[in-house]
């Protein structure tokens, strides 16, 4: 896929992402039929209650929490390096995993939405929504299968990348319905804003990535 085919998906991902996450918000802020699907959502997944599945999403929930996320978007870096040293790729990792908790702040701090109140597993306190948890989980394992992709030469390499990081999404957002400490809608706001950050950045990267090329290609054939 070359630069510019990137370039446009990652302008209509972001562009999908802001809409949707808009509708989202106004929704939130508005609609007593969104509390009407959260509780659907939540009466199911809650209803799969079980030890051992307990047990397999807080594992989920804490891979997603801060300390475990730096720890793994660490390693990514380390091994990025390891694999190819190209300083605006270790940059690019580092501006998304910063850039993530601070949106998440002051998101959280816009809506104050409250937690729910059904059946909870855990204890936690801040507001709801957006939830950071899938932010995070979207930001750091969106941008691990980015940047990993085109160092694995097999299609069943990157299958494997692909399922992995698709599987730690979803559960790590997942997780926290079943734990009872977001709502379904907070889980979907996390995804969304985070899709929009991750695609945005990406797009400025690959631009800068164009233009670079550009100007090389120049100074080659300068006629």
């Amino acid at each position: 896929m070359n630069l510019k085919v990137q370039l446009l998906w990652a302008f209509i991902i972001s562009i999908g992402a802001l809409i949707g996450f808009t509708l989202l918000a106004i929704a939130v802020k508005g609609t007593s039929g969104l509390l009407a699907f959260d509780k659907a959502v939540i009466s199911f997944v809650q209803g799969l209650e079980a030890p051992a599945l307990t047990t397999i999403m807080r594992f989920f929930t804490y891979v997603g929490s801060t300390i475990p996320a730096i720890i793994i978007a660490l390693v990514a870096l380390y091994l990025l390096y390891r694999i190819q040293k190209e300083r605006s790729e270790l940059i690019l990792f580092v501006i998304v995993c910063a850039g993530t908790p601070i949106l998440v702040s002051l998101l959280k701090n816009f809506f104050q939405r409250a937690r729910p109140e059904f059946h909870r597993l855990v204890e936690i306190g801040g507001y709801s929504f957006p939830s950071g948890h899938s932010m995070n989980a979207l930001a750091i394992y969106g941008m691990i299968t980015f940047l990993f992709w085109r160092h694995i030469p097999t299609r069943f390499g990157r299958t494997i990348l692909i399922l992995s990081s698709g599987i730690f999404i979803l559960m790590i957002g997942t997780s926290r319905v079943y734990l009872g400490v977001h709502y379904p809608s907070d889980v979907l706001g996390g995804y969304l804003a985070s899709g929009f950050w991750l695609s945005s950045v990406i797009w400025v990267y690959q631009r800068y990535k164009e233009r670079r090329y550009e100007r090389l290609a120049l100074s080659k054939n300068p006629g």
